[in-house]
């Protein structure tokens, strides 16, 4: 288990986001949490360059919706990348392994089916707290991960053209 902030990098190894293009999608589900993972992320991709215009911000209603919301990113928006915010709290029954499945592969389905990245940036904890704590508490903020990873895939993607 993590003990130290995620989030901390080195702010010179990841390239300007200044000419690329963000799509964002937010599960409303535990949005507490999801609503600081989407500042998170958008704070760090304008940190790295990105306009605000370049930066689109759309909602699903929780996190098993986020593949299909990304889905509609790839065919109905001019995107460079995608990042899908959820998170899914451990619960009494199996419907937690149900929705982290089926979210982890849509969006490794949704990867390889655009050829766009399409980045992972949902919590699975165990409790609520844990998701509290990488939702820009003592362990960081996973929006800012996720962000980092989008401006660093689309650099790569781009470096093959």
């Amino acid at each position: 288990m993590a003990t130290k902030d995620l989030s901390a990098y080195d702010i010179n190894s990841v390239p300007s986001a200044e000419n690329m293009r963000f799509g964002i999608v937010v599960a409303e589900w535990n949005w507490e949490i999801t609503s600081a993972l989407a500042n998170g992320a958008v704070n760090t991709l304008m940190k790295h360059g990105a306009a605000d215009e370049n930066i689109s911000v759309k909602y699903v209603p929780g996190t098993f919706e986020l593949p299909l919301g990304g889905q509609y990113f790839a065919e109905l928006d001019n995107v460079d990348a995608v990042i899908l915010l959820g998170c899914v709290i451990q619960g009494d029954t199996r419907h937690f392994d149900y929705i982290c499945e089926g979210v982890t592969q849509g969006t490794k389905d949704l990867n390889l089916k655009y050829n766009k990245p399409f980045i992972f940036g949902v919590l699975t904890t165990n409790n609520e707290q844990q998701a509290l704590d990488r939702a820009g508490g003592k362990l960081g903020n996973k929006g800012d991960e996720a962000a980092i990873t989008a401006i660093k895939m689309v650099a790569l993607q781009q470096s093959f053209k």
